[in-house]
């Protein structure tokens, strides 16, 4: 199987005469398989006990990507995004194969870039090494906590020392690198998140995502939550672990480029840059999201969440789609608002308009300057400091000005 690497990707001349999509084109590929649960996640991932037919879900990628390939034609990638799940569990010719099927379909941008998701339980130099043949040239590292008891309790199968050695193998092996940490943790103090972010810092990472935990519905943490066996800290802490994030992130050249995403100029990340500007993207794989446009006109398309179940489709009808729906101009308006807002260049009102045939009108955006939410720096709204903490409430009141025209 070729080795798809941006280099043999402009060999071919990809990326010549594809058009290029106003705020970006994604390919988001899931591979719903983890190695186990984690008692705070809620999404489409599904634990396997017997070896995965890796073979089986590559060829549905393919199948599908074709058929969506068909949907949104004659647009150029920028991104690719293999998500999950546990992506670092598929073995590297699984990854090559959905790239060269995704390099037949679409032009590729010869700078592409491909990211792949890896935990570090699951690192090994020499399958990184296979995903870098392949065509990865980022990856993003689940650490999620510095500490081992942190680590346990979050129900990661790593450990602090694992995690270190995975970041330290991903540096040397890809061009580009990153790592989510989770904070806002039960029991966590200041001096303890000052002190383990601080040391993630240290350690060269150019990109960061840094996520407060969040109790989900359904989770095994709500259950907790709910019986009392879980406190998180209180408001008052969580702000001022907030504010310690934004403090060093600052310090050390990475402010958050997004809510929770901080990047050292350049680094940021491209493929979600892509939903956050709302730009279009296919989703493939068991509970993929996308945004396409087919005939002029934006749709919302989930896929199956049962991977077998999707499979199964996939294999009877070409795609495991279950959702193709378009979206109105409100409906595309208020995703632009909630999705651009978290950006720290905000939202662009022109384009706003151009993709909506809406517009914020001014007595709706003087609001939300008033109210300290928002400002307003020739065609865009940014969201304030506060506007940030409060961004329902800013988006909330921008949506409700919106006006066709």
């Amino acid at each position: 199987m070729p080795e798809m690497t941006p280099d043999i990707l402009a060999e071919r001349g990809v990326g010549q005469s594809a058009t290029a999509v106003p705020g970006g084109f994604g390919i988001y590929v899931h591979w719903p398989f983890c190695a186990s649960k984690c008692p705070y996640c809620d999404f489409n991932s599904h634990v396997r006990h017997q070896r995965v037919d890796e073979a089986r879900f590559l060829a549905a990628f393919r199948r599908e990507a074709a058929h969506q390939a068909a949907l949104m034609p004659g647009a150029v990638v920028d991104t690719i995004f293999f998500g999950g799940g546990t992506p670092s569990l598929m073995a590297p010719a699984t990854v090559a194969g959905v790239l060269e099927a995704i390099a037949e379909l679409w032009d590729v941008r010869p700078d592409v870039e491909i990211t792949l998701e890896a935990n570090p339980s699951s690192v090994e130099a020499g399958r990184f090494r296979g995903y870098r043949d392949a065509g990865v040239n980022r990856v993003s590292l689940g650490v999620q906590a510095m500490s081992d008891s942190d680590l346990q309790a979050l129900g990661r199968l790593h450990t602090a020392a694992e995690a270190r050695a995975a970041f330290e193998v991903a540096l040397a092996t890809f061009k580009r690198a990153s790592f989510d940490l989770i904070y806002a943790r039960p029991a966590q103090t200041a001096a303890a998140w000052r002190q383990e972010l601080g040391e993630a810092l240290a350690r060269g990472a150019t990109h960061l995502s840094l996520y407060q935990l969040t109790i989900e519905d359904g989770t095994p943490f709500a259950a907790l939550h709910k019986a009392g066996k879980l406190v998180p800290p209180d408001a008052d802490l969580a702000v001022e672990l907030y504010e310690i994030t934004q403090e060093l992130t600052a310090a050390a050249g990475m402010s958050a480029y997004e809510i929770s995403n901080h990047a050292k100029p350049g680094e940021e990340s491209r493929h979600n840059l892509v939903y956050w500007r709302s730009g279009l993207h296919v989703g493939i794989g068991p509970g993929a999201h996308g945004r396409l446009k087919v005939g002029g006109i934006r749709h919302a398309t989930s896929t199956e969440r049962m991977p077998e179940t999707w499979a199964s489709a996939v294999e009877r009808q070409g795609h495991g789609l279950i959702e193709c729906q378009p979206l109105t101009a409100v409906q595309v308006a208020d995703e632009m608002l909630i999705m651009g807002l978290r950006l720290s260049e905000g939202l662009d009102l022109d384009r706003l308009q151009q993709e909506t045939g809406m517009s914020v009108s001014p007595a709706g955006i003087a609001r939300a300057i008033d109210d300290g939410l928002a400002v307003q720096i020739g065609a865009r709204v940014r969201a304030t400091e506060p506007g940030r903490a409060l961004l329902n409430q800013l988006v909330l009141t921008l949506s409700r000005n919106l006006i066709a025209g």
